[in-house]
């Protein structure tokens, strides 16, 4: 496929060495987009290594299969990496992953066919969905959403200042039978409803971000995720994880301080309990792209990776 070769992975150096690839070790790529970073891992594990690709995309599972479905060493699962717990403990691997790496967000090629309706760059239905083969897409949750709801989206997962006047004006179209149909006339109504616009910034890109962290329940996945992340690592087993925007970032950044220190101890107990006790440690400091990669690749501007290491 055009896109395959046409996707830049970001970070890609950085986060395949964050892993630190064993040769016959156990991975997972849990947002296996058009397989950037799984190349990678492959090009570093031997015949008795095993690579887990995993995305809820079905045009990125074709990809997976198109790529890598005759290559023994990779396993191909069709859902969210929030399901990644679940699926190791039905195979029996709990405990035993020598890695997982996840590259959060929309990516590239999924930004860039318009008939998923992720950017308003591009005129297209308005979709928004990841697992095109299920959910609602954002025509629909519009069409039946309140404007309180569509309000508290829009500040939580898009921290839109607007987002009550956006709220109100997509209602409003709505009861006049008027309701945007696709991404641009979705943008326009938008940039129309806000009354200041951020400078080098489209008025509609919180809006946008918003919308498909909703419908795709990025936050939801990824707090399910990290909740299970320990049991799923092997001793010395490494997380890597790739966020875009703050929200996320600031997810992965709190789970890493909370599981690399020791729990409240009262006083007198000079030994933490096995329940307090650090589960991870954090493995060098936040990496960002550097100038290079973002002059090459703008969408990497905003990204930052954090590493932990599962203890023993």
């Amino acid at each position: 496929m055009a896109q395959a070769q046409t996707h830049r992975p970001v970070l890609l150096a950085e986060a395949v060495s964050a892993l630190a690839v064993k040769a016959d070790g156990l991975y997972a790529d849990g947002t296996f987009g058009r397989g950037g970073h799984a190349a990678a891992i492959l090009e570093r594990l031997g015949d008795r290594g095993r690579l887990w690709l995993v995305d809820k995309d079905p045009r990125a599972i074709a990809t997976a299969h198109e790529r890598f479905g005759a290559d023994a060493r990779c396993v191909i699962h069709h859902g969210s990496f929030a399901q990644l717990r679940d699926l190791a403990e039905a195979e029996g691997l709990l405990g035993r992953f020598d890695g997982i790496l996840l590259d959060l967000g929309v990516s590239s090629p999924q930004l860039d066919e318009a008939e998923r309706g992720f950017s308003f760059m591009r005129e297209g239905p308005l979709d928004m969905r990841m697992d095109t083969s299920s959910g609602m897409t954002a025509k629909e949750w519009l069409s039946v959403a309140s404007a309180e709801e569509i309000a508290r989206v829009l500040r939580e997962y898009g921290e839109e200042r607007f987002a009550r006047r956006i709220a109100q004006a997509v209602v409003r179209h709505r009861d006049e039978d008027r309701l945007p149909e696709t991404t641009r006339a979705l943008a326009e109504l938008v940039a129309e409803a806000v009354p200041k616009h951020e400078r080098h910034k489209h008025p509609a890109t919180r809006t946008f971000q918003a919308i498909r962290i909703h419908l795709n329940r990025e936050l939801e996945d990824l707090s399910r995720f990290l909740e299970g992340a320990c049991d799923l690592l092997a001793p010395g087993g490494r997380l890597a994880v790739i966020s875009f925007h703050s929200l996320e970032d600031r997810m992965v950044k709190r789970f890493i301080q909370q599981r690399s220190s020791v729990g409240y101890l009262p006083p007198g107990v000079p030994v933490a309990p096995e329940g307090l006790r650090p589960t991870l440690q954090r493995v060098g400091k936040a990496l960002r792209p550097d100038e290079q990669e973002t002059r090459d690749n703008p969408r990497a501007r905003s990204a930052v990776l954090r590493v932990a290491e599962r203890l023993a």
